[in-house]
């Protein structure tokens, strides 16, 4: 992939994305995992380290992505295109919006925009969530079946650590309503310790 395509790759994204980094995970994905550029483990510690990082998360995945094929110049020019369509759009919405607030058009095509930007969002969660927290066996040679024949090969479908990790924290955050920036700290420290 040359810089120009690596810039036409992030408008691309950029330009179906509008609306949050979240979103974008799904399509990165599509694009750039399984293009074969970037592995899947790759991906999801990128997901990991953009999502503590301050700034919005499709930008930080952008510009991560881009250092890693090809150093600053792949930085710069993946978070331009990133960000290029979000800057015409939001200009182009901003001279119109007022006409068209109430409109029953927008409103329409709106309310229906919402669930599907929550489906997209719920996507890369579970599939963070099983990269990070399973173990999933193979289809072949016996997989699934051999999975449930006993308590240890059940356990194996887990990653214990991770999982003890995950509902330590989950506990943290509700018990004692620690701030998020705490948890993600927590969170990087184990990993650089545990993993």
């Amino acid at each position: 992939m040359s810089l120009l395509m690596l810039f036409c790759t992030f408008f691309y994204i950029g330009l179906f994305t509008i609306g949050g980094g979240v979103v974008a995970l799904t399509l990165m994905q599509q694009t750039i995992v399984d293009k074969g550029l970037i592995d899947s483990a790759t991906f999801y510690n990128m997901v990991a380290i953009s999502e503590s990082t301050p700034g919005p998360l499709g930008i930080n995945m952008a510009t991560y992505i881009g250092y890693k094929l090809y150093g600053v110049p792949g930085g710069l020019i993946a978070t331009a295109g990133e960000v290029l369509p979000s800057l015409i759009c939001i200009m182009i919405i901003a001279g119109f919006l007022k006409k068209f607030s109430d409109n029953v058009y927008v409103k329409g095509t709106l309310a229906f925009l919402r669930p599907v930007s929550t489906g997209l969002v719920l996507l890369p969660f579970l599939q963070i969530f099983v990269f990070a927290l399973l173990n999933l066996p193979e289809a072949g040679a016996g997989g699934w079946k051999t999975a449930f024949s006993s308590l240890e090969s059940f356990l194996s479908l887990f990653q214990l650590v991770n999982l003890a990790a995950y509902a330590l924290f989950t506990f943290m955050f509700f018990k004692f309503k620690l701030h998020p920036i705490f948890i993600i700290a927590a969170g990087a420290v184990f990993g650089i310790i545990f993993l």
